[in-house]
């Protein structure tokens, strides 16, 4: 059913009213509000595309795209954007400028709008039509015909490829002076697809690169060609770079690419130009201030690469198209066509535009609320007739977050002392002080293997000195595990979920035990007010369940009290319970298990809210009003990605649109913006001294808060290695585990998933174990800069590499019309997954295994050897173990032994470079007999959670 965009939802304050915009028809049900629309201007009229026509665009055509996304605040964001094609007529694109006005004016004058001209979009734009789109000759205009690629017989097409993140496509003229060293290019042959990497170009580019490659493999070729690489310098390598370049006649130098084939931002100072009655005014400024820009008025702010348009929520239709005619005039009459337009209103700015100003000060929320775009929704729904039960309903009440971690794990805590740190017992371990810093290591079962959980925890009235030791502390913990446990920094009263629920019953006292803490409280001669049972305290209750529940000190006032808590009073021996009128029974059934906590066996009283004994109001020191409204936490808020670039100590951010876990690069740094906490996502291939300043990434990202969202200093920070990811971060992707565990870099196994013509196989992968592999860190020069592989079967003549038998056979062939040899015959790729992970599998020397992939290993290498090239007999994981016979004799041999004492939880002197999960395959033969009363092998058939049972018994987990 066809569904206008009218009745329009009422204007809001200060604000003109909108006419009602009959040009805009799409077919939609209530479920599909949140997507992508597509028109493509006909006969100067918006005429719907197909779904299954998105990212198809003609050169000839204008069209108008519209990005709806529904926020978790329950409201809608729209960004309109309109694409020109190259051929496209001026009357065209300027309809198709005018007719997104008209569409954010019936969308309610809230939409950011985007000119995009083709071989320049956004890359927000680009990011919605994934891996690219490849722009086809014809139009609707007169003159044109859209012609389908795959209709006509093929013409061998070259293509150059730019962009680490979303990929720019540009056609260019088969013949050898379109190359250069700098670019990436996909040569399209009917029978084989070509990449060259030039020699400057960047991994990352040349990973994206291929996904445009498996792109026209499946459109053009419906996946049958094969597929090559070529690198750059490397003639003499390989026998398809031969191939190549006899496409182009023979190989010869690649000039360099001029500074003038590159498009150039000029550095222009910015202005801000007021358009009055139709008439441009520049405004003369010191300093670029939002008072400048008035509410009745359209602005342009001239940035050179980017021209905005600002349009005051008071201005009428015909002004803000009178705007966006302008902005367009202003870029032709200058010569710059290419400069992107962004076009925003009043209240509804984005995070870019903001920024070029000095200030931004707050601005009232002019979204619609949850129920109120819900409900404007449904109304225009309903006036077409559809059913809108599902849309009409109230808000939902929030639900508790989910913490995504199990929480049967085994926890160690340790509290802060100077420099040092003290092991706290079980019966302590969830009982902390405000003055004091904690180092806690939690480890639970993932999917298919311990996952580790590494943090500090920091009172609110810790000091400086222990801060920083525990953070030091902690960050040789997780550089000890090999960066493959998760490290978190938590501040008291921003804990995320997942730290209650693993420490499931926690108590936070006022005052400190360390040595840190008191030698301060003596320095600065203030009253050390650390907790006494005898003494008198009042504590709030909190939490979600016996799994989740928390005890705080407060101030022993009754400003303190809350009508939506609970409490616990005690002076000595004399306790009172006291229960808010806005408390549940799960709210009393939590004050009944924290009494048994803090005041076990002994009575208390209880009182309700209005009906307090006067007993009760002299021990909080008399009456006085208190709030009753729950204490807020941040919320959730939708995810943002960001690529980040280190240099000099600073940091440089890229936000990545409509982000997927392909876009996580494994040379790369990124961070994962949630509002209530960020993770910084480092890859396997990034520097040791990248990694090791993780955690200094994040709280960088904290203080230049570059959406302007006003982060606090002390929002939660996770550090995530590739291939140890928790599920609280992998929830946020459609995540697939097995690209994680691949190892070479970002190109190499895109590559070598796209030789096999299928994505890894799925079936139950196991998650790398944190045993370090042998894997050489460094990679190969050779191996890196070569994609393939001759033939084994291919004689090679003394002298001749492989690529000049190529050339020479090319030229050799009399026929015109067979330029190329199409008998070179697929290279030899080694299996990425194997099925088999035995020693006959994996004996292979490192610097022949660019690309590995660790999934249910025989034998795992324990962490002190580094540099075998065999396999080794180490430390033999599960696999190995349940093969043997339970009776047979077991041999040492070639094992990394250490004694018992040496291994256990609690050692004085550990042993060095283990595997922390696995203390028990350092044991001998025969220590692990006595210990564990059983073989090795009848050990590892044991079920996960009983073998964690054994290890803790004996402290070795």
């Amino acid at each position: 059913m066809a569904i206008y965009f009218a009745p329009l939802p009422p204007p809001l304050p200060g604000s003109f009213s909108l006419p009602r915009i009959p040009q805009f028809d799409r077919q939609v049900q209530p479920s599909g509000l949140s997507g992508l629309v597509v028109w493509r201007i006909e006969n100067f009229k918006p005429v719907p595309v197909a779904t299954s026509s998105h990212g198809k665009f003609y050169m000839g055509d204008s069209y108008i795209i519209l990005k709806t996304t529904a926020l978790k605040n329950g409201s809608f964001r729209h960004d309109i954007h309109y694409w020109l094609g190259k051929d496209t007529s001026q009357d065209e694109a300027v309809t198709a400028a005018i007719l997104t006005v008209e569409l954010d004016a019936a969308l309610g004058g809230r939409a950011v709008q985007y000119r995009e001209l083709q071989g320049n979009e956004t890359e927000r734009f680009l990011s919605y039509f994934r891996p690219c789109i490849m722009p086809q000759p014809g139009g609707v205009a007169s003159g044109f015909n859209h012609v389908e690629v795959n209709d006509q017989e093929h013409v061998t097409r070259l293509y150059v490829c730019r962009g680490k993140h979303v990929v720019h496509v540009k056609e260019v003229p088969f013949t050898r002076s379109s190359l250069n060293h700098e670019d990436i290019f996909i040569l399209d042959t009917k029978s084989k697809i070509f990449q060259f990497n030039g020699s400057n170009s960047c991994i990352q580019e040349r990973a994206k690169a291929l996904q445009v490659v498996q792109y026209i493999k499946d459109t053009f070729h419906e996946g049958k060609c094969e597929v090559a690489g070529v690198e750059d310098g490397k003639l003499m390598a390989d026998a398809e770079a031969g191939e190549f370049w006899a496409l182009f006649g023979g190989f010869a130098p690649l000039p360099r690419k001029t500074p003038s084939e590159d498009k150039e931002d000029r550095e222009i100072a910015i202005k801000l130009i007021c358009i009055n009655q139709g008439k441009l005014e520049q405004i003369i400024f010191e300093s670029l201030a939002r008072e400048l820009l008035e509410p009745n008025k359209c602005y342009l702010l001239d940035c050179g690469a980017e021209m905005y348009v600002w349009m005051g929520r008071s201005t009428s239709l015909q002004e803000r198209k009178g705007a966006s005619n302008a902005a367009e005039k202003l870029l032709i009459d200058d010569s710059r066509a290419k400069s992107h337009v962004i076009k925003v209103i009043e209240g509804f700015e984005t995070v870019m535009f903001k920024s070029k100003f000095i200030e931004w000060p707050p601005t009232p929320d002019l979204k619609l609320s949850s129920e109120d775009g819900r409900g404007k929704v449904a109304a225009l729904l309903k006036s077409q007739g559809l059913d809108v039960k599902g849309l009409m309903k109230a808000t939902p009440v929030k639900e508790e977050p989910q913490p995504y971690i199990d929480c049967t794990g085994h926890l160690q805590v340790w509290r802060v002392n100077g420099n040092g740190k003290t092991l706290l017992s079980a019966a302590d371990q969830s009982k902390f002080y405000t003055g004091d810093c904690y180092i806690f290591q939690y480890t639970y079962t993932g999917d298919d293997k311990e996952e580790c959980l590494i943090g500090t925890w920091f009172g609110k009235r810790s000091v400086e000195v222990e801060r920083v030791s525990a953070m030091s502390l902690a960050s040789k913990m997780v550089h000890a595990a090999k960066f493959q446990a998760v490290q978190a920094r938590l501040y008291e009263g921003k804990e995320p979920i997942q730290f209650f629920v693993i420490f499931q019953s926690l108590q936070v006292f006022k005052g400190g035990l360390s040595s840190g803490y008191k030698n301060f409280v003596v320095e600065n001669d203030i009253v050390d007010d650390t907790y006494s049972e005898g003494g008198i305290a009042l504590f709030r209750i909190q939490g979600s369940g016996s799994e989740n529940m928390q005890a705080l000190q407060v101030d022993t006032l009754a400003s303190s009290l809350n009508s939506s808590y609970c409490y616990i009073l005690h002076n000595g021996n004399t306790v009172f319970t006291w229960t808010g009128n806005a408390t549940t029974s799960l709210d009393h059934d939590l004050v009944e298990r924290q009494l048994d906590v803090i005041k076990p066996d002994l009575p208390s009283r209880s009182q309700k809210e209005g009906r307090e004994t006067d007993q009760f109001w002299e021990l909080l020191g008399g009456k006085s009003k208190y709030p009753n409204q729950k204490v807020g936490r941040e919320n959730e808020s939708d995810p943002h990605l960001f690529s980040c670039i280190i240099s000099k100590g600073n940091i440089k951010v890229k936000e990545i649109h409509n982000f997927t876990q392909d876009d996580l690069m494994t040379e790369d740094v990124f961070i994962l913006d949630c509002l209530s906490d960020i993770f910084v996502w480092v890859g396997q291939e990034v520097d040791a001294k990248v990694k090791s300043q993780a955690m200094n990434i994040g709280e960088k990202f904290l203080v230049h808060d570059f959406l302007m969202e006003k982060l606090s200093r002390e929002t939660p920070i996770f550090t995530v290695s590739e291939g140890s990811e928790p599920h609280f971060f992998t929830r946020f992707f459609n995540w697939d585990c097995t690209k994680s565990l691949m190892h070479g870099s970002s190109y190499q196994r895109k590559f070598a998933v796209l030789k096999d013509g299928a994505p890894p196989s799925l079936e139950k992968p196991k998650r790398r174990t944190p045993a370090f592999t042998g894997r050489s860190s460094g990679q190969d020069k050779s191996q890196r800069s070569r994609s393939m592989s001759t033939s084994p079967d291919r004689p090679r003549v003394r002298g001749r590499s492989p690529a000049f038998n190529i050339l020479t056979s090319a030229f050799e062939n009399t026929s015109k019309s067979n330029t190329r040899n199409l008998s070179t015959p697929p290279p030899a790729v080694r299996k990425l997954f194997p099925k088999s992970g035995g020693p006959e599998h994996s004996r292979v020397s490192p610097k022949k295994s660019a690309i590995t992939f660790e999934g249910p290993l025989k034998s795992t290498i324990p962490k002190s050897v580094k540099v075998s090239h065999e396999p080794e007999k180490a430390m033999q994981g599960e696999g190995a173990a349940g093969c043997a016979n339970e009776n047979e004799q077991e041999d040492d041999e070639g094992r990394t032994i250490y004694p018992y004492e040496r291994l256990t939880t609690t050692a004085e002197d550990p042993a060095p470079d283990i595997d922390l999960t696995k203390r028990e395959a350092y044991l001998s033969s025969a220590e692990f007999n006595d210990k564990f009363n059983m073989t090795r092998a009848a050990f590892y058939k044991l079920p996960k959670w009983k073998q964690n049972k054994l290890k803790s018994g004996v402290q070795l987990f």
